[in-house]
């Protein structure tokens, strides 16, 4: 979109007049997560929070951990809750939150879209009655393309050379090979449907198409390349939920089971250091790993909670040979996989090849006993067996990594709650025999100052692979680590966040040839003057240790990073809202120094029927080191936060029109226009790369309820 195109409709936005009928999920995620990274699941993130958002929490009949898993009551204003219902009874209507101590109107606003008071009568009707009369359902569809044509979709590619050598180095031949080339279109197709009702059943299933996937159904290919589906059901045949199909678990502090809603280290610095046992929940993402497939049952039994499931479930892997002597006289043929494949990608030849080659096979149990709601002790257990041995390819930092076929890893948690205190922790071991233990604390010192401290160990052959408790790196697996978080809020204009992280690696890692340490704080004051006007500014610094070379010798060398975030939203009196964010980062490598920087201006209105969210950004990052993540207003159910590298400006328009109570429509444009490139420039990487200085796409989603 031409800067001249952003002008006009910031013009024409003084007309309109703005209505939020549904909670901006984004917003609210970009308000609690404010560290964005390339190593979150931004996606799975916003899956678990869009299912709190559709299956909201019965205040009357929920628990601390429940609770504790939406990120917005601090530790002190939950046991004043469940103080105020064991002396007062049931809710009888939201309003009566505000009779709580500590609760103020802004905490009651965020956490009103999330919970309500309504009892659901039991429904005796047949359940497919039931699904058919749910006013909890929708019906969607996405359709997504890139305007300009990659490269792998040419007709054309550009043929490699390669050149045959014989033992000195004489060229004796010459072999020409065409590069692979996406075998599907470069649309993007998606779909959802799902109807569920809280405390009975969920229903749902999921289709993808990722761009350069065929979409046929021929040879073997049904339609779209990944389904996902579940059925649950709740309170039925004595158990309390059975589900089948795509499922996933949280459990303790996310050692062994790790899903949901859980970010790790951000503006969040409180309580995102604690995970909430959820249990056994559906899974509705695209994400095409990370969940289990088969059958799951939970049943409670007096003071016991006890979980049981099954999985079995097909995964990528390029499936190679090896020759080894059992006898040391016969050599033998033995299939072996590098790692599994976890990008869900089919689009070449080669990705195709691999898809589906290995069967991972799950069984596994939880049991959590809950005298009262300040104690909780749990015990959990998976084993896992592959059809095909992870051999990962030899090198310095992998030496202690899983091989083999078959793993399993058993783990115990408490929580218990004393006065304003929180205390929990789970200890884990793995086959290897390496450990991982978890455990800290969670505080409310005051109505105004809450704490919370997090001890970490995982050892180098630590073998999790559904964990997701608190680390930072991607997965928890060689590293040690102490951190503190805290809030201060003096009032309800002003807040303060800070934490501090001190980690160590005792091993060697990517990019790191030897044990290495760091430390990380975080630093955020929020005001908000009114209603209407909210700002934040936010410092984050990061000190590493990464190798370079020096000569012949690699060495370990100290990298710094420093993140600034200055960020304003207004709402005018005239229904026009503007937001205004500038964020700049830096690092400092010895001799070398980068920096990148985005200027964002986002304008929101409504013009009769039609909603308008139009963004402009200049951004200049001089690596990926300082690459700039922003989020971004996306159709619903969509997540958008692309990173901005480079020199150019971003743009973006998306309209929504309701033409009938129960359809939506939503049209989104979004361009990206590099500086300093040609239109002989090349933009991307590999197959991926298209001609010309800019990146455009086109989104359009339609919904319906019934």
């Amino acid at each position: 979109m031409k800067p001249t195109i952003f002008i006009f409709f910031c013009f024409i936005a003084f007309t309109g007049i703005s209505q939020n009928e549904e909670i901006n999920l984004e917003e609210f995620a970009e308000r609690l997560f404010q560290v964005q990274d390339e190593n979150i699941s931004y996606e799975d993130i916003y899956e678990s929070l869009l299912l709190l958002y559709s299956d909201k929490i019965n205040l009357n009949k929920t628990d601390p951990n429940e609770l504790s898993s939406l990120y917005i009551l601090s530790f002190g204003q939950i046991n004043s809750f469940f103080d105020h219902i064991e002396k007062n009874g049931k809710l009888l209507s939201i309003n009566e939150l505000q009779t709580i101590e500590n609760f103020d109107l802004e905490t009651i606003r965020a956490i009103q879209p999330f919970v309500s008071v309504k009892e659901s009568a039991i429904d005796s009707r047949p359940f497919f009655r039931r699904i058919l009369t749910e006013e909890n359902n929708y019906l969607l569809f996405r359709y997504s393309t890139r305007l300009e044509e990659q490269l792998g979709y040419t007709k054309a590619l550009p043929v490699d050379t390669f050149f045959i050598q014989d033992e000195n180095e004489a060229v004796i031949d010459t072999v020409t090979s065409p590069p692979p080339r996406y075998n599907g279109s470069q649309h993007k197709l998606y779909g959802r449907f799902r109807t569920s009702h809280k405390g009975d059943f969920s229903l749902g299933f999921t289709f993808e198409k990722d761009p350069g996937e065929r979409f046929e159904f021929k040879g073997g290919q049904s339609g779209f390349d990944f389904y996902s589906y579940h059925l649950l059901l709740e309170n039925k045949l004595g158990l309390d939920k059975i589900v089948v199909g795509d499922y996933q678990l949280q459990v303790g502090q996310g050692l062994i089971f790790g899903a949901g809603f859980a970010s790790g280290k951000g503006a969040e610095t409180v309580n995102a250091v604690k995970r909430n046992t959820l249990g056994i929940s559906p899974y509705t993402s695209v994400l095409e790993s990370g969940f289990f497939r088969g059958i799951g049952v939970a049943k409670s039994i007096g003071d016991f909670e006890i979980t049981l499931f099954y999985s079995d479930l097909k995964q990528d892997g390029n499936i190679r040979t090896s020759n080894f002597s059992a006898d040391q006289t016969e050599l033998e043929e033995q299939e072996f996989v590098n790692s599994i494949q976890k990008t869900g990608f089919h689009r070449t030849n080669g990705e195709l090849a691999i898809k589906d080659q290995v069967a991972e096979e799950s069984i596994g149990a939880t049991i959590e006993f809950k005298p009262n709601r300040r104690l909780t002790i749990g015990i959990s257990g998976l084993n896992t067996n592959y059809s095909v041995p992870l051999q990962k390819r030899p090198n310095n930092y992998n030496q202690f990594e899983f091989n083999g076929d078959h793993n399993y890893i058993a783990s115990s948690n408490v929580s218990y709650s004393w006065q304003n205190f929180s205390f929990f922790g789970e200890a884990a071991r793995s086959k290897s025999g390496g450990i991982g233990a978890i455990g800290g604390f969670v505080a409310s010192l005051s109505p105004t100052i809450d704490m919370g401290f997090l001890l970490r160990r995982y050892d180098r052959d630590f073998h999790s692979f559904y964990g997701n408790a608190l680390s930072e790196n991607s997965r928890t697996i060689n590293e040690n680590g102490t951190y503190w978080g805290m809030q201060i809020r003096p009032n309800r204009r002003h807040k303060l966040n800070a934490y501090y992280d001190k980690f160590a690696f005792p091993w060697l890692k990517f990019r790191t040839e030897a044990p290495s340490d760091g430390h990380e704080y975080l630093l955020r004051y929020t005001y908000n003057p009114s209603r209407q006007i909210s700002l934040y500014a936010q410092i984050r610094q990061q000190i590493r240790q990464i190798s370079v070379a020096n000569e012949n010798v690699n060495s370990l060398q100290e990298q710094q990073k420093r993140n600034y975030i200055f960020n304003v939203d207004y709402q005018l009196k005239s229904g026009l809202d503007l937001k205004t964010k500038v964020q700049s980062s830096t690092v400092d490598q010895g001799e070398s120094f980068t920096k990148g920087i985005a200027i964002v201006q986002d304008v929101n209105f409504q013009i009769c029927q039609l909603k308008f969210y139009t963004r402009m950004a200049l951004f200049d990052a001089d690596d990926f080191n300082n690459a700039q993540y922003v989020y971004e207003n996306d159709v619903l159910y969509a997540f958008s936060i692309p990173a901005y590298i480079g020199t150019g400006i971003r743009n973006y328009v998306m309209v929504r029109y309701d033409p009938f109570r129960n359809t939506s429509l939503w049209v989104r444009y979004s361009r990206t226009e590099f500086k300093n490139t040609t239109e002989t420039s090349m933009i991307g990487s590999s197959l991926d790369q298209t001609l010309g200085d800019t990146a455009s796409e086109i989104k359009i989603m339609a919904r319906f309820k019934f």
